[in-house]
């Protein structure tokens, strides 16, 4: 399974993901699912995947090698992010119907991907592509998307992310976020890749690759699970409690 999430705020975008895949509970491999595009003085990106691990390395393989085409092509002949979003689902559909299709595997070869980035001159933005090639973006009263296991991370997001929050606290809860759906679900695991990117950049402002036992990752899961425990032992007691 896989957890990857972006949240979009005004200052910029936070890009989180878990490397852990499974095809069976003796099957588990770390792979990662955040890549980034960088084509100077004119954007930067960063995709997630989930889903199919055929469909979403043939991805990330064609992003690439149309990047370094001689010719202007994919994210390097879209002119925003929009353009890009559609460029991402076609190039996903075509090729989960080369493996479905053309190759007649009668496997389940769907995946998921956000995108995110910014065209110079454009907005910072980040998008959901479904399987089927749509894509949705995220909007200041649904500032985050996330892909994969995404609802024992959810709440956190729900009640800290507000389009004003900041780059840094988003990242925070980003985080949290990841440590919650671990604790919850074995199909999440570190490492985690966390990506800041500060609007208008055109570069990651900063990156981290964190395991179990970084110390910042470790500090962090730390105290806030400390804290959470010290707010429970903080909740309004029952009457007959009062009483005992």
């Amino acid at each position: 399974m896989t957890y990857c999430l972006a949240i979009a705020v005004d200052s910029g975008l936070v890009f989180a993901s878990d490397s852990r895949t499974n095809a069976g509970v003796d099957n588990v491999n770390t792979y990662p699912k955040m890549f980034t595009y960088s084509i100077p003085d004119k954007a930067y990106l960063v995709l997630l995947t989930s889903g199919n691990l055929a469909t979403t390395q043939a991805i990330v393989r064609r992003l690439q090698e149309d990047l370094e085409s001689e010719e202007p092509k994919g994210f390097a002949a879209c002119e925003d992010m929009s353009a890009a979003a559609r460029y991402v689902g076609a190039t996903s559909v075509e090729l989960k119907n080369y493996y479905e299709k053309d190759l007649k595997q009668g496997a389940n070869f769907d995946c998921t991907l956000i995108l995110g980035g910014q065209y110079k001159d454009g907005p910072h933005e980040i998008f959901l592509v479904y399987p089927e090639g749509n894509y949705i973006q995220s909007s200041p009263y649904a500032p985050f998307l996330q892909i994969g296991e995404t609802k024992y991370g959810k709440p956190i997001l729900d009640r800290v992310i507000r389009h004003n929050t900041s780059l840094e606290a988003a990242a925070r809860s980003a985080l949290v976020s990841l440590d919650s759906t671990m604790r919850s679900n074995l199909s999440v695991a570190p490492p985690f890749d966390l990506l800041m990117y500060k609007t208008n950049a055109l570069a990651p402002d900063h990156e981290m690759h964190l395991k179990l036992n970084s110390p910042y990752y470790a500090s962090l899961r730390k105290k806030w699970g400390e804290g959470l425990m010290d707010l429970f032992n903080e909740l309004p007691l029952f009457d007959w409690e009062k009483d005992s």
